[in-house]
């Protein structure tokens, strides 16, 4: 797959998804403040979030699918993985004004008008997001896509948070009231949660974390002749842009055209035998050094 077909398949499954987390995001502000539920309105600004999160993802892929230049050598990818960050903190802002709006509830409480009409619109929403996150997922690891994978795992905090909601309007039928304010706190801290775990995945790529088990590397490298050893190996990149460097032994008086060959053979067997290395850079060494 091009980068070309790859950034239009993740723009318009990112279009398809901004128009479906608004629609729920806008059904769930709109009644839950019509029938005074602090843990449905909640969950709409949870939603609404998702829908920022796919326009941050959109500008994001338009610049990750530029080509190499001569002040990105490495190319712009890493741009999916910094705008997953963007909605990383896009959910920590959410997460905190729930908050605190689940703090004032405490001091000027609100009952809730909680009837059948309130579950169906709640059933409506968690169709869809248990399908939005079914299909994001899926095309997100086909496509190694970070910022599909962040926004399903958005999303899949939305079908807790939105289970959490169908929970406190059972309570406040039941009579228990204060639940609602407790279940906008606890929505507060799921939101959280996956704006950290998006953080934590993020920084793997951009902190240039190990990719790839050196143990890997060396076996598919020892397999080819002439080849005396490997070491000081080095990963680091995204799953579809994976650099490695490494220094390789060879013969004490070999040549350099055959030196430079077997180097060839080493990186077209690292690209054949794990799948999205991009490149490949081999120091070579007689093994008397080492």
């Amino acid at each position: 797959m091009t980068e070309q077909t790859r950034y239009y398949a993740i723009r318009n499954v990112l279009l398809g998804i901004l128009l479906l987390n608004w629609g729920v995001a806008l059904t769930k502000l709109l009644y839950g403040r019509f029938i005074g539920s602090a843990s449905m309105v909640a969950d709409g600004f949870h939603s609404l979030s998702d829908g920022a999160s796919n326009i941050i993802g959109l500008i994001a892929i338009s610049i990750s699918v530029r080509p190499a230049d001569v002040n990105h050598p490495y190319g712009h990818k890493k741009f999916e993985s910094f705008a997953s960050i963007a909605i990383a903190l896009l959910l920590f802002i959410v997460s905190i004004d729930i908050l605190r709006g689940a703090i004032d509830r405490l001091s000027k409480p609100v009952i809730p008008e909680v009837s059948p009409t309130s579950f169906i619109v709640m059933a409506i929403v968690l169709f869809v997001n248990i399908v939005v996150v079914s299909f994001e997922t899926r095309i997100g690891r086909r496509l190694h896509s970070d910022i599909l994978t962040s926004d399903a795992l958005h999303t899949l905090s939305d079908i807790f948070v939105s289970i959490s909601v169908v929970v406190t309007l059972i309570a406040v039928r039941l009579g228990v009231t204060w639940l609602d304010v407790v279940a906008a706190m606890v929505i507060a801290g799921l939101i959280l949660k996956s704006g950290i775990e998006i953080l934590l995945r993020s920084s793997d790529v951009l902190c240039d974390r190990v990719i790839v088990d050196p143990a890997v590397i060396t076996d598919i490298v020892l397999s080819i002749s002439e080849v005396k050893g490997c070491h000081k190996i080095r990963t680091r990149g995204r799953k579809d842009d994976i650099h490695i460097d490494l220094h390789l032994l060879v013969a004490d008086h070999m040549d350099v055209q055959n030196a430079h060959e077997i180097a060839n053979q080493v990186e077209d067997a690292l690209k054949k035998n794990i799948p999205g290395v991009t490149d490949v850079v081999v120091h070579i060494e007689p093994v008397t050094e080492v």
